[in-house]
Formats: structure tokens, C-alpha cells, sequence
């Protein structure tokens, strides 16, 4: 301790030898599951724990225990700030999606027909199918409303709505196109 407290870069590397593996294996990738990330966090915490040696406390524990806690919390943090990441990922795509769809044009005139051909062919293959399928499919895609607002329509909960939305939508190919 007294040579990490001076800054003794070999009592460093001896720290790190004695329990560099074991963080590494018990702390850390069980929590992080991503190798290159977990190394970075075994480094982040050898780092951190040099810097801030001197909060050390040694009681009736080994050091062990105190790395083991720094590196847990890196891990956490890592993953939760992973998790952020992927999240606003997820935002950004969905959001150049819909300004994709959004911006384009709405169908040019001399398709009216062609549509209008489209939503009769749509409407006969709902016929065929079961009431509570086709009104599943006309409130989610025709209607365009959300999981939860189509839900409360047919009187079900959202997973039950979901479960129905699927069924319906595999019994709609079967008779598609008519």
C-alpha cells in the first residue's frame, strides 16, 4: 500500500497481476457480456483505482473487495450508457424513416384508379376473413391508429391485441391477392 501511495508504477503492475484476471472473469464480464468492452473497463478500473488510492481504507477485507466495487459500478455504467446509446440509435432511425415516408409526395392523380382498385381488392379480402381479424387489420393499418388506441377499441389488452393483429395478418396472406 505504502509503494501504491507513492506512486510505484511495478506495486501497480503487481495489483494488477494479482487481481487483474479475477475482476475481470467474477466482476466484470458477467455484466458486461462484451469482451472489448469489459477490458476497457478492467483498464478504466485499474485507472481510477491508482487515482483515487489514497480513499482506500484497508479493514479486515483484501483490496480485492474495493476494486471488485469499482469495477462493478464502470460496468454498470458502461452497459447503462450502452443501453442510452442504442436507444437514441433506435430514435435516429425511426425518425429518418419517417421523414422518409413523410416526405414523399402523395400519389400522383392518374394513380386514382389503380388505388381505388387496390382498396376494393383490400376490402373483398377482409370479407373473408373473420370479424374480429378484419377489424384488427382496419384499425392498425387503414386507420392507422396505435397498439393501445386499437386495443381499447376491440375491448382486449394490448398483448391480446397483438396476439390478434398477428393471426390476422397471417390469415390475410393466405388470401392474398384474391
Amino acid at each position: 500500500m505504502a509503494r501504491l501511495l507513492e506512486g510505484d508504477r511495478e506495486a501497480a503492475g503487481l495489483l494488477f497481476a494479482w487481481y487483474g484476471d479475477r475482476l475481470y472473469r467474477q466482476a466484470i464480464l458477467p455484466r458486461l457480456p462484451n469482451p472489448e468492452l469489459a477490458e476497457d473497463v478492467l483498464k478504466d478500473t485499474f485507472r481510477l483505482a491508482l487515482e483515487r488510492i489514497e480513499t482506500y481504507r484497508p479493514a479486515d477485507r483484501s483490496i480485492f473487495f474495493w476494486l471488485r466495487r469499482i469495477a462493478i459500478n464502470r460496468a454498470m455504467d458502461t452497459h447503462r450508457a450502452r443501453k442510452r446509446r442504442n436507444r437514441l440509435q433506435d430514435d435516429d432511425r425511426i425518425d429518418a424513416t419517417i421523414e422518409r415516408t413523410m416526405s414523399q409526395p402523395p400519389p400522383a392523380p392518374d394513380r386514382a384508379p389503380e388505388i381505388a382498385d387496390t382498396r376494393r381488392q383490400v376490402e373483398q379480402a377482409l370479407a373473408l376473413l373473420s370479424p374480429r381479424y378484419a377489424t384488427a387489420l382496419r384499425l392498425r393499418l387503414l386507420d392507422d391508429m396505435d397498439r393501445e388506441d386499437c386495443a381499447h377499441r376491440m375491448d382486449v389488452k394490448v398483448n391480446n391485441f397483438d396476439v390478434i393483429f398477428h393471426r390476422a395478418c397471417k390469415a390475410f396472406r393466405k388470401i392474398w391477392p384474391p
